[in-house]
């Protein structure tokens, strides 16, 4: 029978509601939680972990990298085939994301989480851990880099977000669909994934700001990041990465600054494209040196940055890192 660690990191799956705040709090143990989870020891033996009880905006990059470096120990030791770490569902993809570039992928990393508190009707913690854990025993599980399992849907931290604020099936790959699911207690793979390169480091870099545009914005913000001493900044871009005219002294000064700019798009779906050759256009920002960061949302571009700037430390590396196989030039 394999083994899987389970890591309980806080989140709804471990809240109940507190009846004096009317509102839900943490409060169950993870033996409390991998109770619920029936006959789950018939399909793996499981270790369990407390590594706190953080709420999603709890969770924060110190606190990731002291996750990442826990599971990096726990993959290294021949008697655990998983891992499995719950977490809460406002800050996942990042912490997903942040493991996913940073360990090995030679054993199942699998997040999960709960929508609704263990005080609510239906409940789904039990049922999305159980899920986690038949996923990080199977074999097809190797080699996907980490993945989300929730709802029965099986997807990867590079397309994962969360799309609902309330919705059981909240957490979508909008743009390709879920990898697989679980049935019957078995989880069933319909397509693999590209891999992106592996960034082995033991710390990350703090000063990376996120920017989203919007109609009539300036450079305030801008000026604003690189006086605050800045070392990288990413834009949410407008449609296809456009930003508005007045923004463009500041991307200038940014990156005269050696600060590294890389340009998203605000759009749910779909990848930057230097398409538009006008003021503040993809086509001049990528020519005056933006970094294009293909269909990355705003808070993965902006963990893919605080890593890539721990190992990269020129203009070339960086943008080659981001822009590889996405662009012809």
């Amino acid at each position: 029978m394999k083994k899987v660690a389970v890591i309980f990191t806080g989140g709804t799956i471990s809240m109940k509601v507190d009846e004096r705040l009317k509102a839900a709090i943490p409060a169950m143990s993870s033996q409390e939680i991998l109770s619920m989870v029936t006959n789950i020891d018939k399909f793996a033996e499981v270790e369990t972990i407390t590594f706190g009880k953080y709420p999603g905006p709890h969770m924060n990059p110190d606190r990731i990298m002291a996750l990442n470096q826990l599971v990096k120990g726990l993959i290294t030791r021949d008697d655990i085939d998983g891992v499995v770490i719950t977490h809460g569902t406002d800050s996942i993809e990042e912490t997903a994301f942040f493991l996913d570039l940073s360990l090995p992928d030679h054993k199942p990393i699998v997040m999960v989480a709960a929508m609704r508190n263990g005080s609510e009707l239906g409940y789904d913690g039990p049922s999305n851990l159980s899920a986690a854990i038949c996923t990080a025993i199977s074999d097809q599980a190797r080699g996907k880099g980490v993945l989300l399992v929730m709802n029965n849907e099986i997807n990867s931290a590079q397309e994962v977000t969360k799309t609902h604020t309330m919705s059981l099936d909240t957490f979508k790959s909008m743009e390709f669909g879920p990898l697989g699911i679980i049935d019957n207690d078995e989880a069933i793979f319909y397509r693999d994934i590209i891999r992106h390169p592996h960034i082995d480091t033991d710390f990350y870099v703090k000063d990376v700001y996120l920017i989203k545009t919007a109609v009539g914005m300036d450079s305030d913000f801008i000026d604003y990041c690189i006086e605050k001493g800045a070392k990288g900044i990413v834009v949410e871009g407008m449609g296809r990465g456009n930003i508005p005219p007045e923004m463009v002294p500041g991307i200038q000064r940014a990156i005269e600054k050696d600060i590294r700019v890389v340009m998203v798009s605000r759009c749910p779906m779909g990848r930057v494209y230097d398409s538009y050759g006008y003021e503040g256009g993809g086509k001049m920002l990528r020519n005056a040196g933006v970094i294009f960061g293909g269909n990355l949302n705003g808070q993965k571009a902006r963990i893919k940055l605080m890593l890539a700037l721990t190992v990269y430390h020129d203009h070339a590396s960086i943008k080659q890192f981001f822009e590889k196989d996405l662009y012809s030039k």
